[in-house]
């Protein structure tokens, strides 16, 4: 019994050890198909009715896409992915049927390679995704947060600047060309470097439109101060607002990675009038993996809308070992970026993830008439109080405020 004992224990340390070598989950890509392997058919699927929702009572369905994006995926080793959110039929409103992608990716490059061949290597590695994306008919894509770069800002090093850009730079020609080409609006989150205000730097989203223009931009609203995410050192909370852009093909809205931890920040985008909203990340296992299929998820419930959660790949190590705000001791990368990017549903359904440690693009269809219909029948909106949320709020941010608490007038009573 105890030798018993020891061989599990090697084997689940040995598989630990595995996984945290290659980004797998026990040697598998991602957590739905470790399950699709390990379970008998009936139960993995009551397991994956539990754990992905129904979209309109069944169990969400896979798009068959052309074979040149097919193609694309197996000649450049890439996660390719593609399923259906369907609405009710109604008898007044047309479908509203949007194609949307997300695409993960690792650096292209070492992180010690010349800055300029760091980023045209991954504009290279990105052009066969975005062009499967085009092969696809993806009316709008998304990419990863930085995507242009290392997600350097754990490393305090203010080197790392020289990868910021003009809201117009280098990043977003090369996507208006392929927006043209397809006609695609691609959203594209930068480090933007502000020339009109003294070199300022933001962590951005360009949106790009559907015939190459730059409909707008939208910058971080919340900058995280955890761990060894010390993204302060470089750019401050954004004074964009939550803005909505109203596309050729919907009504999108970005909330910049750690963004998704403000529950307020997913409700102004809604209250905005937001049907899609992406969530371009930069998040590590050890740090957030537990909440991000929650997250989102959530958040699509709440607001009813569709959200996008792009998280990049990969083990980027930096030249010169750094602390962090946890204590640690010094070491030169971040922890593995787990990818997962998915979708979520209006309502509760979502997709599979993609790959925990390999490239991918994700692509849905979504009828986006399924965001008014979840409104109808829940009434979130109708039942909010939100004359009680504004008045609670406008009392917190002053410097005299109370809280509103009732204490137990037993509590701090003198025994008799």
């Amino acid at each position: 019994m105890e030798k018993t004992l020891n061989m599990e224990t090697q084997n689940g340390e040995a598989e630990k050890t595995q996984s945290s070598i290659d980004g797998s989950i026990c040697g598998f890509e991602s957590l739905h198909r470790l399950l699709s392997a390990s379970l008998e058919p009936h139960v993995f699927q009551e397991v994956n009715r539990l754990l992905l929702g129904m979209n309109c009572g069944r169990a969400l369905e896979p798009i068959a896409l052309p074979e040149p994006a097919k193609a694309f995926s197996s000649k450049h080793d890439f996660d390719l992915q593609a399923f259906c959110f369907h609405a009710d039929k109604e008898l007044l409103r047309e479908p509203r049927i949007v194609r949307v992608g997300l695409i993960q990716n690792s650096i292209a490059l070492p992180t010690t390679a010349p800055f300029l061949d760091q980023k045209r290597a991954i504009f290279q590695k990105l052009k066969p995704i975005i062009d499967a994306a085009g092969a696809s008919g993806v009316n709008i894509l998304c990419l990863q947060e930085a995507w242009m770069m290392p997600f350097a800002f754990c490393t305090r090093e203010k080197r790392w600047c020289e990868f910021a850009e003009t809201v117009d730079g280098e990043s977003t020609r090369f996507l208006q060309d392929l927006a043209r080409k397809y006609n695609m609006v691609i959203i594209n989150p930068i480090l933007e470097r502000d020339v009109k205000h003294g070199e300022t730097i933001w962590n951005t989203a360009v949106i790009i439109g559907n015939h190459g223009n730059i409909i707008g931009k939208h910058r971080k609203n919340h900058i995280p101060r955890v761990g060894d995410f010390n993204e302060s050192t470089y750019y401050m909370e954004g004074n964009t607002g939550h803005p909505v852009f109203e596309t050729a093909y919907g009504k999108i809205a970005v909330n910049i990675c750690y963004g998704r931890h403000h529950p307020l920040n997913w409700l102004a985008f809604g209250l905005n009038g937001a049907e899609i909203v992406f969530n371009p990340s930069a998040t590590v296992g050890e740090l957030s993996e537990p909440m991000w299929p929650i997250e989102a998820r959530n958040a699509a419930i709440a607001n009813s809308y569709f959200v996008g959660s792009i998280n990049r790949v990969g083990t980027e190590v930096f030249p010169n070992p750094f602390t962090s705000g946890d204590g640690k001791p010094q070491h030169a990368d971040f922890g593995h970026f787990y990818g997962s990017s998915h979708f979520s549903a209006p309502d509760s359904s979502c997709t599979p993830s993609l790959s925990r440690y390999k490239d991918g693009l994700m692509i849905s269809d979504m009828d986006l008439n399924l965001c008014r219909q979840l409104k109808d029948k829940w009434g979130f909106r109708m039942t909010s109080r939100y004359e009680l949320y504004a008045e609670l709020l406008a009392r917190y941010v002053k410097p005299d405020f109370e809280p509103q608490v009732i204490a137990d007038p037993l509590l701090h009573k003198e025994p008799s």
